[in-house]
């Protein structure tokens, strides 16, 4: 092992390969004991974390995070690419995909408790799931390193917990469930693409943090395997979820920035009209802007001032509605 290695990973501190494998691999050792127990804690975790979104509580959800098991086989898919055995991958992506199953089915039933699709726009734990963005994946990548670590390393071991709810693997997916089932296909989408970034980030991560520690080359590892083609394909998944998690980003700040400069000449426009007055913030549908505004006497200044303001804000593409009450929308582009 390298000095760099050592430092990392210490000789002392190092898990042997036949432990890291026991505790990743769902067909080694007392294989029935772990399945069951994998589905057991799966099933139990996806009911508490649906009941945490729909309750919209943070502290049900967390809980549901640290019982969560699907980070054992998603691991496993970066231990069977590092030890070059196709069949643990293979075993342990179809271990993730029934936890995806179980979930999603899950969010089905528990969706027939939500009053009303529209409430859940309202609820922060559906909202904090369907709109993942760049810094989503650099922070499951960041809680991958330390998944990694905490494998290898014995006296990491305790921080198992913290990587359990840094990384979010089972809430999506019921939200998953639960928007599919509202019929919030958008949303579903969404909550569908933070857990498959999730995913990429922790097999990346497992993947390159066992491959410093050395399992590549320990006696149980396969000579033969072509991990270079495992890797390169792996790398080009990633790629394929970070590129439009990085287009939501930049969505999302064209979006706040446009919200901002529209919120702001409008209310330049209204100067002039005594006791007029901006109502929230302002509120977009797909790419359509509105501002909502009341005036006392239900008047409002010549519309083409605010019309040429507009035009130097935004993008022609972008529509601009005013609300301005009682039945009233004048738009502007």
């Amino acid at each position: 092992m390298s000095r760099l290695t050592q430092t990392l990973i210490p000789p002392s501190q190092r898990l042997s390969a036949e432990a890291l494998d026991d505790a990743l691999n769902l067909g080694a050792g007392d294989a029935l004991s772990k399945r069951t127990g994998f589905l057991i804690m799966l099933t139990l975790s996806g009911v508490i974390a649906i009941a945490g979104v729909l309750t919209d509580s943070t502290a049900t959800v967390i809980g549901a995070m640290i019982i969560a098991p699907l980070g054992t086989p998603i691991l496993g898919i970066a231990w069977g690419i590092v030890t070059g055995h196709p069949r643990r991958v293979l075993s342990s992506i179809l271990w993730v995909l029934s936890g995806v199953v179980i979930v999603v089915a899950l969010g089905l039933v528990f969706a027939v408790f939500v009053a009303t699709p529209e409430s859940l726009s309202t609820n922060s734990q559906v909202i904090g799931r369907t709109s993942p963005s760049l810094m989503d994946l650099m922070a499951a990548l960041a809680t991958g390193f330390a998944g990694g670590f905490a494998m290898c390393r014995k006296d990491l071991s305790a921080v198992m917990p913290g990587v359990a709810i840094a990384i979010s693997l089972v809430p999506p997916l019921g939200v998953v469930g639960v928007c599919a089932g509202q019929g919030q296909w958008p949303e579903a989408l969404g909550a569908l693409v933070l857990f498959l970034s999730n995913v990429f980030a922790l097999v990346i991560a497992g993947s390159i943090v066992f491959t410093v520690a050395g399992y590549a080359r320990d006696p149980g590892s396969s000579p033969t395997a072509d991990r270079r083609r495992a890797y390169a394909i792996v790398v080009t998944l990633a790629l394929i979820i970070a590129l439009p998690l990085a287009a939501n980003s930049i969505a999302s700040i064209a979006v706040a920035r446009w919200s901002v400069s529209i919120r702001n000449v409008t209310a330049d426009w209204l100067g002039d009209e005594s006791g007029g007055h901006i109502h929230g913030p302002v509120q977009w549908s797909g790419l359509t802007a509105t501002v909502s505004l009341t005036t006392p006497d239900g008047s409002t200044p010549p519309l083409d001032d605010l019309q040429e303001e507009i035009a130097k804000t935004v993008p022609s593409y972008i529509g601009v509605v005013v609300d301005a009450g009682q039945g009233t929308e004048l738009v502007v582009q």
